[in-house]
């Protein structure tokens, strides 16, 4: 059987919340990706409590870069990312968006990039448009992969 379990490193970014407006983790860090060769970013959105509608009452997942963990940028290539077919997110906009969700159907699930840009630290914003008077559970996970040392330890 292979081993997968000392081969990762698994990263909280966001603990589950609720959150009514933009948010970039807690503290606002990114993954540090520093003695790894693979990045993996996985974003769970639960149900939210407002009535999602496109063009006023929205969530814009958007992946972030920084060389230095405090200056950040949006992702905007194709070739930073890895997305999988079918899956619940696209290449970057100019923006950065790799995911909206607008909509009831859009909630209550998981949305996964691989990041393979240059930068040392990648992370999802969750940029909120309009007025979220409830919220939405949200929660960010890191993981890291192919350690340049064994074995990989959270």
């Amino acid at each position: 059987m292979k081993d997968l379990h000392n081969n990762i490193k698994a990263v909280s970014l966001i603990d589950p919340i609720v959150a009514n407006n933009d948010t970039e983790g807690t503290p606002a860090s990114g993954l540090d990706t520093r003695g790894f060769q693979s990045a993996e970013l996985i974003a769970t959105l639960g149900a939210a409590a407002d009535t999602l509608a496109s063009g006023s009452l929205y969530w814009d997942i958007v992946l972030e870069e920084s060389d230095d963990d405090s200056t950040w940028t949006a992702v905007t290539s194709a070739n930073d990312v890895l997305v999988a077919a079918n899956s619940n997110v696209a290449a970057p906009d100019a923006n950065g968006i790799i995911a909206t969700v607008s909509a009831a159907a859009d909630d209550n699930k998981v949305y996964r990039v691989g990041y393979t840009g240059s930068k040392r630290y990648c992370r999802i914003k969750f940029d909120a448009t309009g007025t979220h008077t409830n919220g939405t559970v949200l929660a960010l996970m890191g993981i890291l992969s192919h350690a340049l040392g064994l074995p990989a330890t959270d």
